[in-house]
């Protein structure tokens, strides 16, 4: 079985990250609609939603993944240009797969590249997304702080990332099925069980609700907004970078 990623702000972090999305490439999309029972992509049409009042040109997708959220926001809000960033390379050459097949070049663009070290110009960016990848930043403050520098003033980050039920029926629930059943089916679907061991992990040592506004206000975002969802198994967080004065 391979190491399991370090969990929280470790050095190192980002090459086991790497790995195990890599590893896991080939079935992520299917894992991903498995074990949520299909509500991430619900999940991420709020995630949108919250872009839809935004004058959006330029967007990124920050831990985009397989493309999945770059390509519904190319098609729910209709950006001149969608760049989607991820550090798996795996990843990314099965989101260009299903870019090709849609023809959504040049529309839509991957990058290999990591979040504390975008290779972009500052104010590159309307808006940035992240979809479940904020907890895999292995310096959560430096990955915000970099998004931040290439979000043009008055642009916005929204983040959307699993977190901890606050309800006194689903924590219990919820730590259940996280321990339990989660790990069990993506072990049996994953050639990398130990990947979805650290999902719970990693939700568990993630600041999120009201800890994470504040790391969002420690690198330089306002107009802070969180928002549960599905009795708080996810959260959507919406900061704005300020316009200069």
């Amino acid at each position: 079985m391979p190491t399991p990623p370090p969990i929280g702000e470790v050095a190192g972090k980002r090459e086991h990250i790497e790995a195990m999305f890599d590893a896991i490439a080939p079935r992520y999309d299917l894992l991903n609609r498995i074990l949520s029972l299909g509500i991430d992509q619900y999940w991420r049409h709020r995630a949108i939603d919250l872009l839809r009042p935004e004058r959006i040109t330029r967007l990124m997708d920050m831990a985009t993944g397989t493309a999945d959220l770059a390509i519904m926001a190319e098609d729910e809000l209709h950006p001149r240009e969608v760049v989607g960033v991820d550090i798996s390379a795996e990843m990314l050459r099965f989101g260009q797969k299903k870019l090709d097949r849609r023809g959504l070049n040049p529309r839509i663009q991957l990058v290999q590249a990591d979040a504390a070290a975008l290779p972009f110009s500052d104010d590159s960016f309307d808006a940035a997304l992240v979809a479940f990848g904020v907890r895999n930043f292995e310096d959560l403050n430096a990955g915000l702080r970099d998004m931040h520098r290439t979000i043009r003033p008055g642009g916005v980050l929204v983040v959307l990332e699993f977190s901890h039920p606050r309800g006194a029926l689903m924590a219990p629930l919820y730590d259940w099925y996280s321990r339990n059943v989660l790990p069990r089916i993506g072990g049996t679907l994953s050639p990398d069980a130990g990947a979805y061991q650290y999902l719970p992990d990693s939700v568990a040592a993630f600041p999120d609700g009201p800890d994470f506004l504040d790391r969002m206000h420690e690198t330089g975002y306002t107009d802070l907004r969180w928002e549960p969802l599905t009795f708080g198994i996810a959260s959507l967080y919406r900061g704005r970078v300020p316009a200069h004065d």
